[in-house]
């Protein structure tokens, strides 16, 4: 009897490290659904990849929900990627404008928590499943100018820990992926400056600036079967960057 493929969704799955991740999933045999805000480019890169787009804000309870109604109805689910997430400005906190620090803590934290809270229960409900939240090396290493957007990421490390004892009894892991910069395009306008790349990768013991097929291996393993006694950790891809 052949096994079904393992059904993955992956938040902000239509650009930069979370079309990665679906991707590299579907190179492994899953089923994914690609979730996100804008779903034009959702379905454009589900049809690239072979994967299924759906219309989803993580910051929207109502969006959620639909979306965990839609996924129920399609079969399930066995893996969350709560990738999505935005940097949305950058200021030192006496001078990032207050809108853009309510953007990003809508999308990174609030958005984290409803998927956990709705995706959380649909994979208890099941018995079974893996979350894998996409934080960062600025949870735990300021950059002067990303203190809003750093602080959100540290609010996602502290939901990793508390939703993994929650989730544990009902046979849920959650565990963080926290890269350090990647290359997207989302860093595209100062990876594209030879001056500002180079002072970043100064600060890289390993001296380079990640690519994004060096980081979507560790959401598969954490995702997999292979990880099974990990949860509740939050794993640094930074060419260790956080060792200086």
């Amino acid at each position: 009897m052949t096994e079904s493929p393992r059904r993955v969704l992956v938040t902000g799955g239509a650009s930069g490290l979370g079309r990665a991740i679906a991707a590299a999933f579907r190179a492994a045999g899953a089923d994914v659904v690609i979730g996100d805000v804008n779903a034009d480019a959702a379905a454009a890169v589900a049809a690239e990849i072979g994967a299924t787009a759906l219309a989803l804000d993580i910051g929207d309870e109502a969006s959620v929900l639909a979306a965990a109604e839609h996924i129920t109805d399609a079969g399930g689910l066995d893996v969350l990627v709560n990738n999505a997430g935005i940097v949305a400005g950058g200021g030192t906190l006496q001078e990032v404008p207050v809108d853009v620090v309510d953007a990003a803590l809508r999308v990174n934290v609030r958005g984290t928590f409803l998927m956990l809270r709705v995706f959380g229960a649909l994979l208890a409900d099941a018995g079974r499943g893996s979350i894998v939240n996409i934080s960062s090396i600025g949870a735990r290493q300021p950059t002067p100018g990303l203190g809003h957007y750093e602080a959100t990421k540290a609010a996602v490390d502290a939901l990793t820990r508390t939703a993994a004892i929650e989730l544990a009894s009902a046979g849920v892991r959650v565990n963080a992926v926290a890269p350090g910069p990647v290359l997207t395009p989302l860093t595209a306008g100062f990876a594209s400056d030879p001056q500002a790349r180079a002072a970043w990768e100064s600060r890289i013991p390993l001296g380079a600036i990640a690519d994004v097929d060096q980081v979507t291996p560790l959401v598969l393993f954490l995702a997999s079967d292979a990880a099974s006694h990990i949860t509740g950790v939050s794993v640094a891809v930074d060419g260790g960057q956080l060792l200086v």
